[in-house]
């Protein structure tokens, strides 16, 4: 996960702040854009939890501050969702001309009507996914209750949204009356995925009905169980970005096969970590792999993924099932399968008669090979002898030095 600031220009020539999600490794094999909610930003968790599963399936995803919020330049109270679309359009020429042109395009709540609304000046999106999307612009009328009437009579009003205070002008209620979402769902030739719970409070899931409902194939429904609106739970939004990345990859011209991925070589042997700030669910980049990372429940982890040393034993267990396979192959012997079961405990230096260490405790790492095939008990001596020299044992074993240092902020 490389997260990259960047700016680009709205059609007013304002400034729009946003994050590129990028892989680790710069090299995705698409670009998406994200429209946030009503008067959120680029910065909810679960915008950047979804943008960063997704950059973990290597699509790179564009999340930006609509005009007047977050980070970005221009008065809020004169934007309306012409304007949010507008400013989609935007991200899209900024994509294409620094990058690449977007391919998938995503939406939360108003962002999602944004992006059905935007599909048909973008023509390089071939996926648009929305997320608890209502079916009509028009819906915030409702969500905004007396405060519309004081907007319809007065031109504008203070409303009080997510602990903030927003002035909302007649014109951006008049802008969403105006807008015909059976029109642009009629036309859109992208295919469309459309994710809701039936939960929700704010967006009740008959909008995802008659979205899907108005929209033509292929189109596709996936429920996000009992997740909120905004999706507070890190788990749901985690889920609803992993889905739309893998559930786009279908309908992508792959930037570069699978294949060509598979065989690049590491340029620096790298590996990235990020654990955010709640939990110790860490999330791991390898060589264009992604994996995950985490502690048990009793230990304050989610037990959402293998323990780090857990991690350690894995590398021990391949590389000595590897190393056996390799010399096995070298020596024309029968080894049909190569097995290693890995324990790891915490003992102490008096208890181990082979170590130099003395006093305290030490990791003690067991390892028991099982070996399938044709192989008299001297090759199966031998190769007990070789799972001692794979290159990762041999790390272990020998003296190892860490160099740490602390990276500067952008």
């Amino acid at each position: 996960m490389n997260t990259k600031k960047v700016s680009f220009p709205n059609s007013r020539g304002e400034q729009l702040a946003a994050r590129l999600e990028l892989p680790e490794d710069e090299q995705p094999i698409a670009y998406a854009i994200f429209a946030h909610c009503f008067t959120c930003t680029k910065n909810l968790k679960a915008v950047v939890n979804i943008a960063r599963a997704m950059s973990s399936k290597r699509i790179a995803v564009l999340r930006f501050d609509f005009t007047g919020l977050g980070e970005s330049e221009g008065d809020f109270s004169r934007s309306t969702f012409s304007s949010d679309v507008s400013d989609l359009v935007s991200a899209a020429r900024f994509l294409e001309r620094e990058y690449a042109a977007p391919s998938i395009l995503v939406g939360h709540s108003l962002g999602g009507a944004a992006v059905l609304a935007a599909a048909g000046e973008i023509p390089s999106a071939l996926a648009i996914a929305t997320i608890a999307a209502p079916f009509t612009p028009a819906h915030l009328r409702e969500l905004l209750g007396e405060s519309a009437q004081q907007i319809e009579q007065e031109g504008e009003a203070t409303v009080h949204l997510g602990g903030n205070d927003f002035t909302i002008r007649k014109s951006l209620l008049d802008d969403l009356e105006a807008h015909r979402p059976e029109e642009f769902l009629d036309r859109l030739r992208a295919a469309l995925l459309v994710l809701h719970s039936p939960a929700d409070r704010i967006v009740g899931i008959d909008n995802a009905s008659r979205i899907f409902e108005a929209a033509q194939f292929p189109k596709s429904f996936i429920s996000l169980g009992e997740a909120d609106h905004l999706l507070t739970d890190p788990a749901d939004s985690r889920y609803a970005g992993e889905v739309i990345a893998t559930w786009a990859s279908r309908y992508l011209p792959r930037m570069e096969s699978t294949q060509a991925l598979q065989r690049r070589e590491p340029a620096d042997n790298r590996l990235t970590a990020r654990t955010g700030a709640q939990g110790f669910r860490t999330d791991i980049f390898a060589n264009g792999f992604s994996m995950v990372a985490d502690e048990p429940l009793q230990y304050g982890g989610s037990n959402e993924g293998p323990s780090p040393y857990e991690y350690v034993m894995a590398g021990l267990g391949a590389c000595t099932t590897m190393t056996l396979q390799m010399y096995a192959r070298q020596k024309g012997w029968p080894l049909w399968d190569a097995l290693a079961r890995l324990s790891h405990h915490k003992i102490h230096a008096e208890d181990c008669r082979d170590c130099e260490t003395r006093e305290g405790r030490i990791d003690m790492f067991r390892r028991e090979i099982e070996l399938f095939g044709e192989l008299d008990s001297a090759q199966r001596q031998r190769l007990l002898e070789i799972a001692e020299k794979c290159p990762v044992h041999r790390t272990l074993s020998g003296e190892i030095r860490i160099e740490t240092s602390l990276r500067g902020e952008d």
